[in-house]
């Protein structure tokens, strides 16, 4: 057994990790960190949890978290990370961030993206980028893992393959994406307000979301070249899902057969991973409330672009989902143990 700590555990994607973390036989939860809700019961904050997780929520210290168990996963805005972590922690605790802090390995780019100073940009080499199906290797002997982020997951594991193999023109990528309203998080902000989006879909950050960059640089590593997309997302009236709809030119003599078999070249033997069959494209309902990414392919041969399509669970395989499969491989856990749930679809 493990001991674990949750930091930010009152918000959408802590709520998320300490629903996974309480079913996992191999865990055991000794801290809930809150800044919103210290000394109220973690049931009072969430009804679901009563008489199942009745504990006082504390404040968020990793000093004392890092003292007291063996993995502390931080569901934290952007920053908060980055001005806590000092390197002697990480010799004794392993991190699991949900943050962009330790995502991207160029200072200046995410200075430049989340408009904050990184305070501890020399740790950044030391983080592990945590695509689970493409960085399993280092993901085992890191002691800070960048969790990614719910659209760069869907996007970047719908994409891979793909540029990884050198099939389409890495200039002509462009991701259209959406996502429900929880991908926003719990704050209380007009623009998510029921009414504001009830019947109504919008794009938001356009140009400017901050997955850019991030989406950019992993996708750049795969392919060996700098690549730099177009990246729309949208917010749909629903609670939560991401559909990445994402389209590339094919060079030529690219056919249906070799897209097939890139796909399943990498991910074939992915339990998390379902590749669908031909003609048939992903839906977030066969996704929800699980870990599993899914995802399918046109090859428009009219235009010479393919469209290729995933979808997953924002608060799932999108954020704590992903991270616990991050913990079962770093403490040599079975990677699908504690999430290998039967999406839920109502």
């Amino acid at each position: 057994m493990i001991k674990a700590g949750v930091i930010g555990a009152t918000g959408y994607a802590g709520e998320e990790l300490v629903r996974i973390l309480y079913s996992h036989p191999m865990v055991e939860i000794k801290y809930l960190g809150t800044k919103s809700y210290e000394g109220e019961r973690f049931s009072k904050v969430y009804g679901n949890f009563f008489n199942i997780i009745d504990e006082e929520c504390i404040l968020e210290d990793l000093d004392k978290f890092a003292e007291d168990v063996d993995v502390i996963f931080t569901a934290t805005p952007q920053g908060f990370l980055g001005s806590h972590l000092k390197e002697e922690m990480l010799s004794k605790v392993k991190i699991i961030d949900l943050s962009a802090d330790y995502r991207i390995k160029d200072v200046d780019v995410y200075e430049k993206w989340y408009g904050i100073k990184h305070e501890s940009p020399e740790l950044i080499k030391k983080a592990v980028y945590g695509l689970s199906e493409i960085n399993r290797e280092d993901i085992r002997n890191t002691k800070l893992l960048a969790n990614p982020g719910c659209y760069t997951t869907c996007s970047i594991l719908t994409l891979y393959p793909i540029v990884k193999e050198g099939l389409i023109d890495i200039n002509s990528i462009v991701i259209d994406a959406k996502s429900g309203t929880s991908g926003a998080g719990r704050g209380l902000k007009t623009a998510n307000l029921f009414c504001e989006v009830n019947e109504s879909i919008k794009p938001y950050g356009v140009g400017t979301h901050r997955h850019t960059p991030e989406i950019e640089e992993q996708l750049s590593f795969a392919s060996g070249k700098e690549v730099k997309l177009i990246f729309t997302p949208n917010l749909i009236p629903m609670y939560r899902g991401i559909l990445a709809t994402c389209y590339g030119k094919v060079k030529d003599g690219v056919d249906e057969n070799q897209i097939k078999k890139a796909y399943e070249k990498y991910y074939k033997d992915e339990h998390f991973i379902r590749l669908l069959d031909k003609g048939v494209y992903p839906e977030t309902r066969w996704v929800k409330d699980s870990n599993y990414v899914d995802i399918g392919f046109k090859l428009d041969e009219r235009t010479g672009n393919l469209v290729m399509i995933g979808a997953i669970d924002n608060l799932v395989k999108g954020a704590a989902g992903q991270a616990v499969q991050n913990m079962n491989i770093m403490f040599d856990f079975p990677e699908t143990m504690g999430i290998d749930k039967v999406p839920n679809i109502l």
